[in-house]
């Protein structure tokens, strides 16, 4: 877990065994080194919050909180996969259609590892709108800022090309600042595409895929293997992406890998129904979602959200690429 998911109102259960990396920032850069601590839950909170760093904690080898209910066979195959329309832009980067629709965002409060902030409510997306297949990749992002931030990287991935992994170690404001980079090209200027990231209720609902159980696949994280990269299979780094099954829609990585930045300010959820939330209108916090490499299963679940500064860079978050589909000429 990420240590500005601090409300006092979350009892986390303790991991079996907890991993510890705390990665230290400096003007932008990575000073110092990581470091393990092998600790039980509480001390790594206690820990985490008198840190003026990025701490991360992760399960390897299971958490009272993983929700060990359902059999394997509610693992979607590949061939339940929609044919959605899909554009390849002028990187390469391919987005796929998100249809528009309705659907229950957050978590029911039965479900195993749920947080108080997930409070379920009906959410209409009345236009449809594009989503990347996968997160930016490494390659896509140096081949439009010039330059490549990731931690993982060179000697610290299997093999010296690391242009498939996810970005990492990009702030809030540096997505931002690739999507207008991307817009400004001039191919992308001509096909009239304009690129953002994903509000929150966008990316739940595409992450769904018309779901509604705690993952994209079933309510079991016995098949997240699967799907997805996480503490249990990542052997502490990321991969490359759509590795992994693809969701309902298409969709890879959008559990685990890396949390993905969205466009909201984090506050909390309207209890009533709502068309197209853009999630509060000021805050000192931006929405992660999805999980990452480090995380236990958990924390990889459909509903689970996390609260960022927006200038934070961290080893665990990347962001994928929405694009409104009026933007597109047909």
């Amino acid at each position: 877990m990420i240590a500005s998911r601090f409300q006092e109102s979350r009892k986390l259960s303790e991991p079996s065994c907890t991993l510890g990396i705390l990665i230290v920032y400096a003007n932008g850069l990575i000073e110092s080194s990581e470091f393990f601590l092998r600790v039980r839950g509480e001390i790594m909170r206690s820990l985490m919050l008198c840190l003026v760093v990025l701490p991360f904690v992760i399960s390897c080898s299971g958490s009272s909180k993983t929700n060990k209910a359902g059999i394997s066979s509610e693992s979607q195959s590949t061939s339940q996969v929609r044919d959605l329309p899909k554009i390849t832009n002028s990187i390469g980067m391919k987005l796929v259609l998100i249809p528009k629709g309705a659907f229950v965002m957050g978590s029911p409060e039965s479900e195993e590892g749920r947080y108080d902030d997930e409070t379920q409510h009906e959410v209409t997306i009345s236009k449809d709108y594009y989503l990347g297949v996968t997160e930016v990749t490494q390659g896509q992002y140096e081949k439009v800022m010039g330059t490549n931030p990731s931690y993982f990287q060179k000697s610290r991935v299997h093999g010296s090309d690391s242009s498939r992994y996810p970005v990492d170690n990009v702030s809030w404001e540096d997505a931002i600042e690739f999507c207008k980079t991307l817009s400004d090209l001039p191919e992308e200027k001509k096909a009239g595409r304009v690129y953002r990231l994903p509000t929150e209720a966008e990316w739940e609902y595409a992450c769904r895929a018309g779901s509604k159980s705690a993952y994209s696949f079933g309510e079991s994280s016995k098949s997240l293997g699967d799907y997805a990269w996480c503490g249990e299979n990542s052997n502490l780094q990321t991969h490359p992406v759509g590795e992994k099954m693809a969701n309902a829609w298409g969709l890879y990585d959008m559990h685990g890998n890396v949390w993905e930045w969205c466009s909201d300010w984090y506050g909390g959820y309207d209890n009533n129904s709502v068309s197209d939330p853009v999630g509060s209108r000021e805050g000192s916090f931006r929405v992660i979602r999805g999980g990452s490499w480090l995380d236990d299963a958990a924390y990889c679940q459909s509903a689970i959200r996390y609260r960022i500064d927006p200038s934070s860079r961290s080893i665990i978050i990347g962001f994928r690429l929405a694009l409104s589909s009026s933007g597109i000429p047909k």
